[in-house]
């Protein structure tokens, strides 16, 4: 008998983290976690059976985290050699794309995870890999599949990532993409096409969006935090409108995009003069970065707490800014990325936000020896985007 104990819910050890970082993401001694609770309990037919407190797999993008996945099989001495581990993602559809397989000592890894996906290999019947550099597609469903010569058993583990949604649509107006265009715009902005965990998080959290938009499994929906008559009647509850899966080619809506932790820093230039959109695009260039992208300026919003009261170009020609403290004179009282559209770029003048790659980016991409595990997430402070 080949029994598989799914650690998406059982986690022997895990790391805490909470969701709301600090401008630094780097863990110091301190914040590291704290060994769990396990108790081993022993059913009539012997199985093994691992209990412990239920919680979700979470990182952030460029980190290193384990999908925990353990098996037990009888008779215990059967050939560990005869063991085959399989995982893969689960895809668009119920379609399966192929992550890494072992049997024995032979591994294989397979296409963006080569290079970043290895067992973990922490003892007898521990089928975990860990993903190093994590990034925004890695996010999403997986399964482990244990086979023993005949007998196989299988297991699902969702690793989410702390970000922030947004909503999005192009200089063109709203209601202008239909579901590809709204994947492409996503990427363009450093980003992707949200989930609906992805964004009912975010609706908890306050987020209250009036127009709908695609989300990344063919659906269409929009959050509503206050409800009222021109956002779908006054007198309906607040929650997730959805309207459901739409023609992925035919129909256009906005997009709904997420993002997670920056490889870098947004920044406003100083400057001593506003700028049309190609004097801006010279500026950062000057100063050693690029013009952000919107995607950048959520996510140094959302995680490193950026906070500017001046308006400035971003990267899709759009004039934006940041506020974590609210203030009269800073565009209304909760907090948000403001959007004041996408004004003339040769004739009118603002500021710029800069984006620049940490120097030690290209270390960062390496693989590290701990991973984290992160069991139960705390929440993010609620917040409003405008």
């Amino acid at each position: 008998m080949l029994c598989v104990q799914f650690l998406g819910l059982v986690t022997v050890t895990s790391m805490v983290r909470a969701l709301a970082l600090p401008v630094s993401s780097h863990l110091t001694e301190t914040d590291k976690g704290r060994r769990k609770v396990v108790h081993v309990l022993e059913d009539e037919s012997g199985a093994v059976i691992v209990q412990t407190a239920p919680g979700k797999v979470v990182t952030h993008r460029g980190g290193s985290i384990t999908l925990p996945c353990r098996y037990h099989h009888e008779p215990e001495s059967t050939d560990p050699a005869r063991i085959r581990i399989k995982w893969t993602k689960v895809t668009d559809a119920l379609q399966f794309e192929d992550v890494f397989v072992a049997l024995g000592r032979q591994q294989r890894v397979f296409g963006v995870y080569r290079g970043r996906v290895a067992l973990e290999e922490a003892g007898p019947g521990d089928a975990s890999i860990i993903i190093h550099n994590v990034t925004l597609q890695d996010y999403g469903r997986y399964e482990c599949e244990v086979t023993n010569d005949m007998e196989d058993d299988t297991g699902f583990v969702n690793l989410d990532l702390e970000g922030v949604v947004f909503p999005y649509h192009p200089r063109l107006g709203r209601y202008k993409l239909n579901y590809h265009e709204a994947q492409e715009v996503c990427q363009q902005q450093d980003a992707i096409l949200a989930s609906h965990g992805q964004l009912h998080k975010a609706w908890l959290e306050g987020l209250d969006w009036c127009n709908a938009g695609w989300l990344e499994d063919g659906s269409v929906q929009y959050p509503i935090a206050h409800p009222r008559d021109q956002c779908g009647r006054k007198d309906t509850p607040a929650g997730v409108r959805n309207y459901g899966y739409r023609h992925k080619q035919d129909e256009r809506y906005d997009a709904f995009c997420f993002t997670s932790n920056l490889n870098g820093q947004v920044y406003f230039l100083k400057r001593f003069k506003k700028v049309n959109y190609a004097e801006a695009m010279k500026a950062c260039l000057r100063d050693g970065s690029v013009v952000a992208k919107v995607g950048q300026l959520y996510a140094a919003w959302k995680i490193q707490l950026l906070d500017r009261c001046e308006a400035g170009w971003l990267e899709d020609g759009s004039i934006r800014y940041p506020i974590v403290n609210p203030r009269a004179r800073c565009g209304g009282p909760e907090p948000g990325v403001r959007n004041l559209g996408f004004p003339d770029k040769k004739f009118r003048l603002y500021g710029v936000y800069c984006f620049r790659k940490n120097k030690e980016s290209t270390d960062a991409q390496r693989p590290t020896r701990r991973p984290e595990k992160v069991v139960n997430p705390k929440a993010t402070n609620g917040t409003r985007s405008v």
